[in-house]
């Protein structure tokens, strides 16, 4: 008698349904993925994060068919089980935009950059909402928002590095468990007396006025320590004075996810948004700073700048 033909497991059709989301065969994608939730769900040992990338890739297939609803649903199955997961928001956030659900999408992309302010996407996804919510409820659409989740530096921390790593649709190729393994090394001595060094120089090329060199340096300091608050807001410095506002914004925001009080992060925000001429955004991040620092007299007189904007 033929020997019974073994099923596959969950990670072998998770695998296949990869192949197939990468040719472009986006239907096939929705019913392998199908299966390898099912598979998983019969497990013992299932682990809520496996289950929730599961999810997260379907959603991923039937947003790419055009079938935002569904995308939706699985986005908030994979959120439920795998909380914070980047990809979840992002695919959701992109359904809701296809949805015209303009608010939602904007709470889904500022969720995603508190994880990862480096994400392009997220960045391109607020602006649009930004410019669609302004046209539709007029300056004050803000107070219409729901709210935004505050994500907890632990899960930043955990999961900024799964964001970087995360960069090719639907997942990178599993590990023997199924599970993407990610692992933030330790800073040596050595990284971090070299990274100083390298800051230093970058402070020492801004008092010359050499703010392209100087931007090099600070790169190379924060590649070594991606910690330190401020050489993220000295290299926001320098791209403010090379008018490369977004760029500064987003160093920003590295610093304000270390530190939400940071007054040279605020500061630098606020011009960067006055530079690209976004006079609210400007002022909201000003408004901001003078809560934390309400005698602060740059803030005071960037203001009024804006004010005549």
């Amino acid at each position: 008698m033929p020997q019974k033909q073994r099923s596959k497991s969950w990670t072998e059709l998770k695998q296949a349904g990869n192949e197939s989301f990468k040719t472009g065969q986006y239907g096939e994608a929705i019913n392998i993925y199908s299966l390898a939730i099912k598979e998983l769900e019969k497990c013992n040992k299932k682990e809520p994060e496996d289950l929730g990338i599961l999810y997260s890739n379907r959603a991923a297939s039937y947003l790419k068919d055009g079938n935002c609803a569904e995308c939706v649903k699985d986005c908030n199955m994979s959120l439920e089980l795998f909380q914070f997961n980047v990809k979840s928001l992002l695919r959701r956030a992109a359904a809701y935009e296809a949805l015209e659900r303009y608010r939602l999408a904007y709470v889904d992309y500022k969720t995603a950059l508190q994880i990862d302010c480096n994400i392009a996407a997220a960045h391109d996804g607020t602006n649009r909402m930004t410019k669609a919510l302004t046209e539709a409820d007029g300056l004050s659409w803000r107070e219409k928002l729901p709210p935004i989740p505050a994500v907890p530096m632990s899960v930043r921390e955990k999961l900024a590095q799964k964001a970087q790593a995360n960069a090719a649709p639907p997942n990178a190729a599993p590990t023997q468990n199924g599970t993407q393994q990610t692992s933030k090394p330790a800073l040596s001595d050595k990284d971090l007396k070299k990274a100083q060094l390298l800051k230093e120089e970058g402070n020492s090329l801004v008092k010359k006025g050499e703010h392209k060199k100087a931007i090099e340096k600070y790169s190379q300091s924060l590649k070594l320590n991606p910690t330190e608050p401020t050489t993220f807001t000295n290299r926001a410095l320098c791209y403010v004075s090379v008018k490369q506002y977004r760029d500064a914004i987003r160093d920003c925001d590295e610093a304000l996810m270390m530190d939400s009080r940071n007054i040279k992060a605020l500061y630098r925000k606020s011009q960067a948004y006055l530079g690209l001429k976004d006079i609210r955004a400007c002022e909201d991040s000003i408004n901001v700073l003078l809560r934390v620092e309400p005698n602060n007299c740059a803030a005071m007189k960037l203001l009024e700048e804006a004010h005549r904007k």
